[in-house]
């Protein structure tokens, strides 16, 4: 028997025991060491209806058996586990939308990352499960999976060297995007959150400018700081209908806006054609990342490009794991949390 984490309700999670899974050809039994908490595990309208569910889809470990025909991994070898990964040959992987797959959807963890033993089956054996190199740790590696989904977002928001780029929203998320822009060559970065700790650790972390929207307002501000203009590109972090009508409303001209989180699935955003044709501003959404995106994020992991001290702020041991779900439902002096296990 091994214990699991068990989703009930944001304020009802439990740790319960479950049998360690069987593996067949192909597939892996890793031993979990660490495994982020996302902002869509503690988003109910998503989680809930499901419930009772097996969280975690940011884990790491150790692989402790394996399937007949596995021959690229080994007993002991220190690895990232994608939880999605597409068929690569269907409509959608031939354009490029991983993300739409049907395989990409239907495939999933047993029971989930956040449990003591996790069975990987073949398929995503064969396309996304990454060694882990011996210099990154097993906490540092839990950001592959959340940093490849900013990669894409950051493809996907068509940001062009020296274009200004203001990021709503510095949690984790918002400062890995904040980074990867920089890093891409953007002119001016520039992101905001009304929490004091998270601009301070935006600040921290090498972001140029951390602003309050509740010391004056935003848009006074972001002018003041861009040559008298809005920003070309605004990432919208908050899942709320407020923060992406915000993000609209402060895009200049010709400019992209990328809607980083859903919303939910009743919620409208209503907007203006007659804006969006006239200021030429283009609407995007980034949904999840596929083995490009994983692959990336850990190069950039491996060369120091992000660092996760910078990102990492809590470590919960698994028997913690409803203390670590509220710490990420109720955002404050927190970034990222991890569950550890040793």
């Amino acid at each position: 028997m091994m214990l699991a984490v068990e989703y009930h309700a944001n304020n009802d999670i439990r740790l319960v025991e479950r049998p360690v899974p069987h593996i067949g050809p192909g597939e892996l039994l890793v031993q979990l060491r660490a495994c982020g908490i996302c902002a869509s595990d503690v988003m109910e309208w998503y989680m809930q209806p499901r419930a009772p569910l097996y969280p975690g889809h940011e884990p790491v470990g150790v692989v402790i058996a394996i399937g007949d025909g596995v021959l690229q991994f080994a007993v002991g070898q220190r690895v990232f586990v994608h939880h999605h990964v597409p068929c690569m040959v269907c409509h959608f992987c031939q354009r490029g939308s991983y993300s739409q797959c049907l395989t990409f959807r239907a495939t999933r963890l047993d029971p989930g990352g956040l449990a003591e033993y996790i069975r990987v089956p073949a398929l995503n054996v064969q396309l996304d499960v990454l060694p882990i190199p011996d210099a990154l740790s097993f906490a540092a590696a839990t950001l592959i999976e959340p940093l490849g989904c900013c990669v894409r977002g950051i493809d996907r928001a068509a940001m062009r060297p020296g274009d200004s780029v203001l990021v709503l929203g510095a949690g984790s998320n918002g400062l890995m995007l904040a980074s990867l822009a920089q890093q891409r060559g953007a002119g001016r970065v520039m992101i905001a959150d009304p929490i004091a700790y998270r601009r301070q650790r935006a600040l921290a972390a090498g972001v140029e400018h951390a602003l309050d929207p509740q010391s004056a307002p935003l848009l006074e501000q972001i002018v003041a700081l861009n040559d008298g203009c809005k920003p070309d590109i605004v990432i919208v972090t908050p899942s709320s209908i407020g923060a992406m009508r915000q993000g609209i409303d402060l895009c200049g001209g010709g400019g992209t806006v990328l809607l980083f989180a859903p919303s939910g699935p009743t919620a409208e955003l209503p907007i203006s054609p007659n804006h969006f044709f006239f200021q030429e501003i283009t609407l995007r959404t980034s949904y999840s990342a596929g083995p490009y995106e994983t692959r990336l994020a850990l190069d950039l992991l491996r060369a120091g490009r992000i660092q996760p001290e910078t990102i990492i702020t809590h470590y919960f041991a698994l028997q913690e794991a409803a203390q670590a779900f509220q710490m990420v439902a109720q955002p404050g002096d927190a970034l990222k949390v991890i569950i550890t296990v040793d």
